[in-house]
């Protein structure tokens, strides 16, 4: 058997760069140990920035559908309420940026929507496969089952987890530390007695940790977070787990009617050190662990998966040259390094959730792949993420939408860029101001000038 592109793991990075390389006509394949996608709620907070990447897939609607805004934290005390607790600094909608506020889905609904997107453009996903090792080559990689069956790919993706084999097997290390040495309860759990109009919040009491339940948008579901002192270990039944919420709580034991998902980790932060290995790049977790404070983790995955697909799909199907693949590690390493930082300062209560975590402020300036030719450039440069306009009578992130780059002309002639290259004209914008935007598939400024000089040159850079 051969495929394009074997991506390891059917976790939200893996089955969003398989709808992306699906919807560019790349053979790729979608392997997962597991028998199903994944049932828990651990990932449940998606950021404007990657709402902005759902829309360009095509998942938004469903989403949006599926999930909620984040509700109100109640602090509770002797089964009294005692305060609010907002968990975001509000930001309101403006034109440039439509999604500002995080939505909450999760994690196995989110997964759910994009294996349908998936099915829907013909994407393959297969179970129960479990990889157990690989050998590369110049030409390809193939890759070892655990039924004893083998696969070749010219390319392979690693999306199998913090503890990823791949990773493991390519001997790339992890470097990192560990946040929070106390263990932490995630559970997902059918509860009465509470409303599901807010977050409840139950500080810690004498030698208890807290524990916080929200409800779980678009579900019947609360996720339950319990923190526990050093050295604890975690009892994850339904009997355990009626002990923590009556022992933390106003709740009794019965209450808790039923566990659904439920599992314990000790929040930490590592850093791969590399993200490719010839022919083999790591993605989401099997790059980057963050501690889940501030909803990080898997909107940088989605992220990852969202940079790497267009240019895996521009060197396959494209022309583009196998150097444009350099600058996946280039530009997503340092992205994730910041945002782990992110992460852990959210966690140790040093930095609110806010405009950075929102994510709407990462870019790519220092990239090799970023190209800014004007002498003065205005608010949007070159590697900054192309804010939503409306040029003429065409919204920008409907043009935008698709796998294909786009060429925005404003105050100024647009050339012939050829057809592959979706071009708005339109006057002088507010937000861009005047001059010719390159805009990447994955919705940032590649090049940008005053005139076309040196666009072409950057063109036959990027296979287009």
């Amino acid at each position: 058997m051969h495929t394009d592109v074997l991506i390891v793991g059917a976790g939200p990075t893996g089955l969003a760069l398989g709808v992306d390389l699906a919807r560019r006509g790349v053979d790729a394949l979608v392997v997962e140990r597991a028998d199903g996608l994944f049932p828990g709620s651990r990932g449940k907070g998606i950021q404007p920035r990657t709402m902005e990447v759902f829309d360009d897939l095509g998942v938004l609607d469903a989403i949006r559908a599926a999930g909620g805004d984040y509700p109100v934290g109640v602090i509770w005390q002797d089964g009294k309420r005692v305060g609010e607790h907002r968990m975001f600094d509000p930001a309101e909608a403006t034109e440039d940026s439509p999604y500002t506020e995080p939505w909450m889905v999760p994690q196995w609904r989110t997964q759910e929507i994009l294996f349908a997107r998936l099915e829907e453009l013909g994407g393959r996903a297969a179970f129960g496969r479990e990889v157990v090792g690989l050998e590369q080559d110049a030409e390809g990689v193939t890759v070892g089952f655990g039924d004893g069956g083998s696969l070749r790919a010219s390319y392979v993706v690693a999306a199998d987890g913090g503890r990823s084999v791949v990773r493991r097997a390519l001997g790339i290390g992890m470097t990192g530390e560990t946040v929070d040495p106390h263990p932490t309860l995630v559970a997902d759990l059918r509860i009465t007695g509470l409303d599901r109009d807010n977050w409840h919040i139950f500080p810690p009491g004498e030698g208890e940790g807290f524990l916080a339940i929200c409800p779980l948008a678009g579900t019947e579901d609360f996720q339950a977070v319990a923190q526990f002192s050093e050295g604890s270990t975690v009892d994850l039944s339904l009997d355990g787990i009626r002990k923590v919420v009556a022992a933390r709580s106003h709740l009794a034991p019965e209450d808790v009617t039923e566990v659904r998902w439920a599992s314990d980790f000790r929040p930490r932060a590592a850093l791969a050190d590399r993200f490719r290995s010839g022919r083999v790049f790591l993605a989401g977790d099997a790059a980057h662990v963050h501690s889940p404070a501030g909803g990080q983790g898997l909107n940088t995955s989605v992220q990852d998966a969202y940079n790497l697909g267009w240019k895996l799909g521009a060197v396959l199907r494209g022309g583009a040259p196998a150097t444009l693949l350099d600058t996946y590690e280039e530009e997503r390493r340092a992205i994730a390094a910041d945002m782990l930082g992110l992460s852990t300062s959210v966690h140790r209560g040093e930095v609110r959730r806010g405009k950075a975590t929102r994510q709407l402020g990462l870019g790519y300036r220092e990239s090799s792949l970023t190209q800014e030719t004007r002498a003065a450039a205005g608010r949007v440069r070159a590697g900054d993420r192309a804010p939503d306009a409306t040029v003429g009578d065409v919204r920008l992130f409907d043009a935008f939408r698709g796998p294909h780059w786009t060429l925005l002309a404003l105050g100024t002639q647009a050339p012939d860029v050829g057809e592959p290259v979706r071009v708005v004209a339109g006057p002088p914008h507010a937000v861009y101001g005047t001059g010719l935007f390159l805009i990447r598939p994955d919705g940032y400024v590649g090049w940008a000038g005053e005139t076309a000089g040196g666009l072409a040159e950057y063109a036959r850079r990027t296979g287009l």
